[in-house]
């Protein structure tokens, strides 16, 4: 391989500690039927959200509820922290990095305060999606409970 080419399989691993599960799970039907893109999603046991591999982060959405990375196979990234969470404008979120930077696989993104989210009733399903997935073969772990960046559950490699 070169060293300007880019690296074609990309492992991620659970960027959250809780459990796995299948994105047609998650109780929201733009996740659920993958239009957002294919990937998997979690129920959160604890409020830190971290990077499932090294790349880029693109962006921090201003509501602090979702973030989207570019992987060093060019896949973009998404992580959407709870549904209906923008409604929130950022209560409940504390941002722990910065847009543009490139960043290595466990680096702490957002703290979600998990109380917050309990008293008012947000559902804290968390997908992670390829955007772009029809670009890229994925290959989802069968794994269910997850400790955030040390268990790998999906693979994807560029088609």
């Amino acid at each position: 391989m070169g060293i300007f080419t880019k690296k074609k399989e990309v492992e991620l691993f659970a960027p959250v500690t809780g459990r796995m599960i299948e994105l047609s799970q998650v109780p929201d039907q733009v996740f659920a039927s993958k239009m957002m893109g294919d990937g998997v999603a979690f129920e959160l046991e604890e409020g830190l959200v971290c990077t499932p591999c090294d790349g880029r982060i693109t962006t921090i959405f201003p509501t602090l509820h979702a973030f989207g990375m570019t992987l060093e196979n060019g896949a973009e990234l998404l992580i959407h922290i709870g549904l209906d969470t923008v409604e929130l404008e950022g209560n409940g979120f504390k941002k722990l990095a910065e847009e543009g930077k490139k960043v290595k696989a466990g680096t702490p993104v957002i703290e979600v305060d998990l109380s917050y989210m309990k008293e008012n009733n947000v559902v804290t399903v968390t997908p992670m999606v390829i955007t772009n997935s029809s670009d890229y073969h994925i290959v989802i772990e069968a794994v269910s409970a997850v400790a955030g960046t040390r268990d790998r559950v999906m693979i994807c490699e560029k088609a």
